[in-house]
């Protein structure tokens, strides 16, 4: 490393800034026993530790010298000023500051910094790489001990949330950059830190396990499915439900890697494994897929089986998210060429901050709306859709910046009048296809009813399209496939159990089911299915947790409450059934809460209730909403794509079980990351006051 220049120089590319650190240090491996803790302090009274940058070669040693007194020449020495005399550059990091810096925080710089940079002799040469001695601190007597080794810790919980393998740590230079902060510290090897996941991994799902098993009500499945860069096919399997304080609870059970040649047997496999695993096969209420026909092979043999066990009702779902993706992808198909041209425009805004102000200049001068950068340029529907927007509500603003920075910006950005208009007809006819997804995508508890009425209000959009005698022919064209795919969908979610969980909806009910559900028998089958599965004679074991609250202060039931509930039975038994009376009431406003309505309404309808509680956990999409049609998809994706194979299962579960709030064990012992965030806290703080002592 050049210490005049700031430039790294040395023998081969490859041995380019490889630091070493000398015998004095063993590693994790040859120790008797893994460090208790992170030294974090620099230590005093032990023999100097040469650290050389640069080169692998053995540089002279530095004796230490007695520190002089601080001056302004002793730090001014250690910084060279630059050709324009405008900065001062240090001569060890290449760090820059302004020639006005005081010569204090050139001071602080060099302790904090580069400790022990007073003991590398009267002067810094620019010729060949020096060695830094760098003076370990005594660690003062009494200080709190960690109970974990402190630093690796801390970096597998990095590993976790940033979803990276452990062979990130091996990187030498992550490593180098460690070891300069304090050459004592010892990562552990990338074989390790796999089996510290493993053994997190095996003893957070016994976590899960035990969830699982006090679950009393239906469980739904969805699952989910990608390739990663090694050519591996993995499938996730999570599993939602609504527990008895009627709060919708969701937890990843397993990723499973599909053996080739990943077709539907082979999912099925995997599938019926993790089922048992978790030994939930009898709770399995319904499967959601991701329209491929591999996954639909699949469920449809795990039905044949629970059927013919007769474990009860199940029932598989398509994913209305993907295929409102590929019925909208159907749309902007004659706009693509235009909205890539768009987007190429909007990159060069968001790199530039030059012309980003002087596009916001005219937006607010034209009166074309507020733009927040960098605006979002993802190739999914929100940011296809932005790039439209732009064009019909920015339009004079695009054209000006294109006029003031022509030369940057090139001829191809440039949308001819005939682009425009197609731009304008798509953006209209698109709009509340958007303003669809933004619903789907912000909303608490999306439902199988809800779902099927914003798919239907779609399909309506997608007919008057294509009916409408002003369209195009090129939409019209566009509007008939995506009209088709609507239609298949329509068709796979045409039964009872679907027409039964919509109507469970209390803002559903069977004024909004679409016509493609109302049209059959289908209420009459639903009561049969409710009286036949949720009757009195097996009430008395699936309602449990759903009795009315104690009112007296004594813990029984008030003699008021007693009489109360009699009437309730007696009004029930007058009724045709439970069913029917909930269907005679108008539905609940479209923002009420499903499940506080239902919460709030148990007891009017205990039986109905726990179907409820089983139905409405059914869910309409295998992948949330807003990881589809957003730009947060992207960074999943990327992350699922890169992630090795070794590390892929223990990774990704025991982060969506961290962020579930799954508390992360080794061994069952429970990791308390506040806790050794305070003592890193108290650590840094501890240096910090000894290198401004030091200092002074």
């Amino acid at each position: 490393m050049n210490f005049g220049t700031g430039s790294v120089s040395g023998r081969a590319a490859a041995n380019q800034m490889e630091w070493t650190v000398n015998n004095a240090f063993k590693t994790y491996k040859d120790m008797d026993h893994p460090k208790s803790m992170m030294d974090v302090a620099l230590i005093q009274n032990v023999d100097p530790i040469d650290i050389g940058l640069g080169s692998s070669e053995k540089g002279t040693t530095v004796v230490p010298t007695k520190r002089k007194k601080t001056m302004t020449s002793v730090y001014l020495k250690f910084f060279e000023t630059a050709p324009d005399g405008k900065s001062r550059r240090c001569k060890f990091c290449g760090q820059s500051y302004s020639i006005a810096t005081a010569t204090g925080n050139l001071g602080r710089h060099l302790s904090n910094r580069h400790p022990g940079y007073d003991k590398s002799g009267d002067s810094v040469t620019s010729s060949a790489p020096q060695p830094i001695t760098v003076v370990k601190k005594a660690q003062q007597q009494g200080k709190q001990q960690m109970d974990y080794d402190h630093l690796n810790w801390l970096l597998i919980k990095w590993l976790i949330l940033a979803s990276l393998p452990p062979s990130t740590l091996e990187e030498k230079w992550l490593e180098n950059s460690f070891k300069f902060l304090n050459p004592s510290i010892q990562l552990w090897s990338g074989e390790q830190y796999k089996a510290v996941f493993r053994e997190v991994f095996r003893s957070m799902q016994e976590d899960v396990k035990a969830t699982l098993e006090q679950v009393s009500s239906k469980v739904s499945i969805i699952l989910d499915f990608w390739s990663s860069y090694e050519q591996i096919f993995y499938m996730s399997v999570t599993c939602q439900w609504i527990d008895e304080n009627w709060s919708f609870q969701q937890v990843l059970l397993d990723i499973c890697q599909i053996p080739y040649p990943c077709g539907g047997s082979e999912i099925y496999h995997s599938l019926e494994k993790v089922l048992k695993m978790y030994n939930i096969e009898s709770k399995v209420l319904s499967c959601t897929h991701d329209n491929s026909q591999n996954a639909i092979h699949a469920c449809h043999t795990l039905k044949e089986e629970l059927d013919g066990q007769k474990l009860g009702l199940f029932c598989y779902i398509p994913c209305a998210a993907r295929t409102l993706n590929l019925i909208i992808e159907d749309g902007l198909r004659t706009t693509k060429a235009v909205i890539s041209k768009v987007r190429e425009f909007v990159l060069e805004l968001n790199s530039s901050a030059e012309m980003s102000d002087y596009f916001i200049q005219l937006t607010e001068a034209y009166q074309e709306g507020s733009w927040k950068f960098p605006l979002e340029t993802s190739a999914r529907w929100s940011g296809n859709y932005q790039m439209l927007d732009i064009v019909c509500k920015a339009g004079k603003s695009m054209d000006g910046v294109t006029r003031k920075y022509e030369e940057t910006i090139v001829g191809r950005m440039v949308l001819s009048p005939a682009e425009k208009n197609a731009v304008s007809i798509v953006h209209a006819y698109l709009e509340p296809f958007y303003k669809t997804t933004n619903n789907i995508c912000t909303n608490k508890l999306l439902t199988i009813g809800l779902v099927l009425f914003f798919m239907d209000h779609i399909s309506e959009m997608i007919t008057l399209c294509r009916d409408s005698r002003h369209s195009s022919d090129w939409l019209k064209n566009a509007a008939e496939d995506m009209a088709t795919k609507s239609r298949s969908y329509t068709t796979q979610v045409c039964n009872i159990f679907i027409f039964m969980t919509a109507i469970l909806d209390p803002r559903i009910k069977c004024e909004l089911i679409p016509e493609s559900l109302s049209s059959g028998n289908y209420l009459e089958e639903a009561r049969t299915l409710f009286i036949r599965n949720y009757s009195s004679s097996h009430f008395s074991s699936m309602t449990s947790g759903y009795g009315a609250p104690e009112i007296e202060d004594g813990g029984g039931v008030s003699f008021a409450e007693e009489i109360a509930r009699k009437k309730r039975r007696v009004s029930l038994s007058n009724a045709t059934d439970e069913l029917t009376q909930y269907l005679s009431e108008p539905p609940a406003p479209i923002p009420t809460d499903v499940l506080e309505w239902w919460k709030v309404n148990s007891t009017r309808y205990p039986r109905l209730s726990v179907m409820a509680r089983d139905f409405l956990a059914v869910q309409p999409t295998s992948i949330a909403p807003e990881d589809l049609f957003c730009s947060k998809g992207d960074e999943i994706d990327k992350q699922r794509f890169c992630m090795p194979h070794d590390s892929t299962q223990a990774i990704l579960c025991i982060r969506s079980w961290t962020q579930g709030g799954i508390k992360l064990k080794y061994k069952s012992t429970e990791i308390d990351y506040e806790r050794l965030m305070e003592l890193a806290a108290a650590t840094t703080a501890d240096n910090t006051a000894g290198l401004d002592k030091k200092q002074k």
